[in-house]
């Protein structure tokens, strides 16, 4: 997919049905950070998840690929490999982002040693 744009892979697959192949994998680095959720009285639930945001190129990557490997609310099935560990996920659009938020779970974060804030580079294959 080098050299053509995501965009333009999107419109010839969706509008035209043309096939074009996509890009089977992307990589991208940047910071952990953390959601936490709200109880029902506004005050911070234990509830929390950590995600990487997935901006830029990686994203319309990920986009160009995404007809025929989305699912609900527009995530998009990947094998996601962080360091030496390789897990099945997918990853969720976000509007605020630009782009996609990949999950990061703990057994993941434990095994790779790394939490909020580290600098992580992810591989993604779809």
């Amino acid at each position: 997919m080098t050299g053509l744009d995501p965009e333009l892979i999107r419109f010839l697959r969706e509008e035209l049905e043309v096939e074009l192949p996509a890009a089977r994998a992307v990589s991208f680095t940047g910071p952990l950070w953390i959601w936490q959720g709200k109880a029902a009285d506004g005050k911070p639930s234990p509830m929390s998840w950590h995600f990487l945001t997935i901006s830029g190129d990686a994203a319309a990557g990920i986009r160009a690929a995404a007809p025929g490997r989305s699912a609900a609310w527009g995530s998009v099935y990947v094998e996601a490999t962080l360091g030496g560990t390789t897990w099945k996920t997918s990853v969720f659009p976000s509007k605020e982002a630009g782009g996609y938020l990949l999950p990061i779970k703990a057994a993941v974060r434990k095994k790779e040693k790394v939490g909020e804030g580290d600098e992580v580079t992810v591989a993604l294959a779809f």
